[in-house]
């Protein structure tokens, strides 16, 4: 038992960074073709809990809502996100945090971002500007050189659902450039082929990937992420699962509404 509390201490404020990375993580590469017409529409609501072990210990929630805000003359969509530790973990370790995104409506690449941070004691609030035509990002520390096509945390996210993967083999690998922490990295993904998944809300027929980590912090030197994707209209992770320095961490889909197209879910 002294354990047990020992490791949720330090998992504490790791738990949302995981979260975080399990978002993020449904991206794969800024020069695949993407769909013209995006997969997902105003009004969608997805939930998700994080359980480490047995343990629920943080709850996530996305949405897509309509924006009249406009950056370079262009019409936006608002996405936002919110993480937050389960009222059991937060007896230890209070966390709530904030992300949104303003996205193109036609390219999906993002034009404002802000994080907004309480764990715990510590604050951090971060706006990004990303201007899609230099091919820069303004954070906090200053101005960045990106890619053609550069993302934050919650556009990398839906710009994912509406890549062309009509044409991806199993084993393929693919990169994506991201804007997280005033630092512009790349990220490597590769798709591991179809997989049937059961969750508590139904089995899926899936796309299966795994994204790239590193050693560390959190992870193992053989710790590998999982994450399964429905291999529908709606491209939506439903689950996802990485073994960590002790235990082990799953996000899982727990509700959903609003979805453009049905569900495929048996």
């Amino acid at each position: 038992m002294g354990i047990f509390f020992a490791t949720s201490l330090n998992m504490k404020k790791n738990l949302l960074f995981i979260f975080a990375l399990f978002i993020s993580f449904g991206a794969f590469a800024q020069d695949l073709p993407y769909l013209k017409e995006s997969v997902f529409k105003p009004g969608e609501v997805l939930k998700y809990k994080l359980k480490y072990g047995f343990i629920s210990a943080a709850e996530g929630t996305l949405k897509v809502e309509a924006s009249d805000l406009k950056f370079d003359q262009q019409p936006t969509i608002h996405l936002s996100a919110q993480g937050k530790t389960s009222s059991a973990f937060s007896i230890f370790y209070n966390v709530v945090n904030q992300y949104d995104s303003y996205i193109d409506q036609k390219t999906f690449l993002p034009y404002f971002y802000t994080e907004n941070i309480k764990e715990g004691k510590y604050r951090r609030n971060d706006k990004v500007r990303f201007d899609q035509n230099k091919n820069t990002v303004t954070g906090n520390k200053g101005t960045f050189k990106g890619a053609n096509q550069t993302f934050d945390l919650l556009s990398a996210y839906y710009f994912a659902r509406n890549l062309d993967l009509s044409k991806m083999s199993v084993g393929q690998s693919f990169k994506l450039t991201y804007f997280l922490n005033d630092e512009v990295a790349t990220l490597g993904i590769t798709y591991l082929g179809k997989e049937r998944i059961k969750t508590s809300i139904g089995t899926f027929n899936c796309l299966k990937f795994s994204p790239e980590i590193k050693p560390g912090r959190i992870f193992r030197k053989d710790s590998k992420l999982y994450l399964w994707v429905t291999d529908d209209g709606n491209r939506i992770p439903v689950k996802a699962e990485v073994e960590i320095l002790i235990g082990s961490v799953t996000l899982e889909l727990v509700d959903v509404s609003g979805l453009k197209y049905p569900l495929n879910k048996n």
